[in-house]
């Protein structure tokens, strides 16, 4: 059975401190493949420690000088500004959306474009398994939630061992974050995974194209996953597979970024201001030096990027108690503060051009971002989210010796609010839901005969309808279950209640004056309900008995009528209340535990 290998004392799992629940870091940010950034560069690794050690034993003398930075914005305004024309230009593009700074960089000749296509690197599809959990289905507008898989991978690869530390081959998963864009697409949440999380690793494919056996156990950890086969790329396909056993959500991209690929993206936008409790030192960064070293990050607010970056999100020691969920509090700080950076610097060509360089350099996507045009429409589909609706979490854990477990219940009624696009705080992220009113009186009416259509209403731009809901059997959830059915189809729900009779055998669609229309689209989604006019305003749906038979007694969605699974239970407290907005102060909730 495949174990995670030793890593170094930089903050691998396999090192001397406990291991906790780490998802260590990074999204758009965290450490993936790629090489170096902007203009090419990796950063000069930093002096000391185990990679200064390695070098003066191969003879090539002390490394450069750290890596804070050097030139950036400026050198890409030089090389932009030649001839003319484009000087003339410029301060037209400035603040353009990226739509536009998509037209510049075509209007260039292709150059710049051609150029960033051909950064980018394909994850194959190959290695994902064939048991897979089913699509996200789209709101009643056409939209669906995308669920994204972000892994930082600790390759010692392609230049990285310097950046990183260590000498051990092959990499691991040092971070992975599932990123679930709800469909309203202005709300976020990203789930940090453990690496040292017990899970089961189905069947994956090596890279000789054989497929391993289905691994679990007590020594079977989740960064395990992305070390199957060896390789110096990892396993992203493997990660993927694992991810979606563990969750039961569907993965719909993924993305791999590597030390150097994320160090160079914090040079590309200006270095990223992040928050230290104390100063830390080069033990800190490596227990194996047998003194304290010199000081590598001073306490306080402060900008990093290159190689104080990869420190800072890599730190576990010298903080608290020295174990991984630290580091991750630090990680989800760091991811916020950068997507705070980008947002404040806007979309500018001085901007976009020099990050887009150093990204598409950085980062393995899968088959549907292996474009420019793809990751600029998939970025666009996320530029309405508020920074305080992207949020950041932690399955629910407990140790299980120096690894962890992800307590049950807690955590699949986690994984239950995302697949039903349910937010932190309980909001439905595909529509709303007004206050419900009262239960009427069943009023007297006249039958009619109900539409001979099954088909659900066509989606409209006019003002939405306004439906009441209420259950008249005694089947519980009933009236949950027809009320998800409506506002898939764009009904706006205004209540869902119990009748006052609890007998009724048939659906009814009651309507008022002037909602005959409006009343045969609802009925459209009852197969079999009866239309009836009223003197009450508006329209209510009395579900009969034949809804519940129809629905197995609350069970399978009735024939013709859109799967509307009950809302899930409330979010436990271990998740909620420790829950990070990307808008909360970056010097706040960066440590786990006493000490240090």
């Amino acid at each position: 059975m495949a174990r995670p290998r030793s890593e170094d004392p930089t903050g691998s799992a396999g090192s001397g401190a406990p291991a906790s629940g780490s998802a260590d870091g990074a999204a758009a940010g965290g450490p993936g493949t790629g090489t170096a950034g902007a203009g090419g560069s990796i950063p000069a690794p930093r002096t000391g420690g185990r990679a200064e050690a390695r070098r003066a034993a191969q003879g090539r003398g002390r490394g450069g000088p750290g890596g804070d930075g050097g030139p950036n914005g400026s050198g890409h305004r030089k090389a932009g500004g030649r001839g003319k024309k484009p000087e003339r230009n410029l301060k037209k593009i400035v603040g353009w959306t990226a739509v536009g700074a998509l037209v510049l960089i075509a209007g260039t000749g292709g150059v710049i474009y051609f150029k960033l296509n051909g950064n980018i690197k394909t994850i194959d599809s190959d290695g994902l398994s064939k048991d897979r959990p089913p699509e996200s289905a789209a709101d009643a507008n056409g939209n669906k939630p995308v669920n994204i898989l972000l892994i930082g991978s600790d390759s010692r690869g392609a230049g990285n061992a310097d950046l990183g530390g260590g000498d051990a081959e092959g990499a691991r998963s040092d971070t992975t974050i599932l990123l679930h864009v709800y469909a309203d697409h202005k709300n976020a949440i990203g789930v940090s995974i453990p690496r040292n999380t017990l899970v089961t690793i189905p069947p994956c494919k090596l890279p000789n194209g054989k497929w391993t056996k289905e691994q679990k156990g007590k020594d079977i950890l989740f960064n395990a996953a992305f070390s199957q086969g060896d390789s110096s790329e990892g396993n992203a396909a493997c990660t993927q597979n694992t991810v979606e056993k563990l969750t039961g959500i569907r993965v719909d991209h993924t993305l791999v970024v590597d030390f150097s690929g994320f160090a160079a993206m914090t040079k590309a936008v200006g270095g990223v201001e992040v928050c230290l409790p104390k100063v830390i030192y080069e033990n800190d960064i490596n227990p194996n030096l047998q003194k304290r070293g010199a000081q590598v990050l001073p306490a306080g607010r402060q900008k990093v990027e290159g190689q104080k970056a990869l420190d800072y999100v890599r730190l576990r020691h010298g903080i608290g108690d020295g174990s991984d969920i630290g580091r991750m509090k630090r990680q989800q700080a760091f991811m916020s503060s950068m997507i705070s950076t980008v947002k404040k610097k806007g979309l500018e060509p001085t901007t976009l051009l020099p990050l887009a360089d150093a990204a598409t350099k950085s980062l393995r996507v899968d088959e549907g971002l292996n474009s420019v045009d793809k990751l600029m429409s998939f970025a666009l589909s996320l530029k309405n989210i508020d920074l305080h609706d992207l949020k950041f979490v932690t399955p629910p854990w407990r140790f299980s010796d120096a690894n962890l477990d992800l307590v049950k219940p807690d955590v699949d009624r986690l994984w239950e609010a995302i697949k039903a696009d349910r937010t932190l705080d309980g909001k439905d992220a595909t529509g709303e839901q007004a206050a419900a009113p009262a239960a009427p009186e069943a009023p007297a009416a006249t039958p009619e005969a109900p539409p001979t259509t099954t088909a659900p209403p066509a989606r409209t731009t006019a003002a939405p309808i306004r439906v009441a809901v209420y259950n008249g059997t005694t089947v519980n959830g009933l009236g949950a279950k027809a009320g998800e059915a409506l506002k898939a189809a764009q009904f706006t729900v205004t209540g869902v209640n119990q009748a006052k009779s609890t007998n009724k055998l048939t659906t009814t669609i009651e309507y008022g004056a002037g909602q005959k229309a409006n009343a045969e689209k609802v009925a459209a989604l009852f197969p079999g309900a009866t239309l009836t006019s009223t003197t009450a305003a508006g329209i209510s749906v009395v579900l009969g008995k034949d809804y519940a038979d129809a629905n197995g007694g609350a069970g399978t969605a009735a024939p013709g009528t859109p799967a509307a699974p009950a809302a899930p239970a409330p979010l436990p407290s271990s998740v909620t209340d420790e829950a990070r907005s990307a808008d909360d102060d970056i010097c706040a909730n960066t440590s786990y535990g006493s000490g240090g």
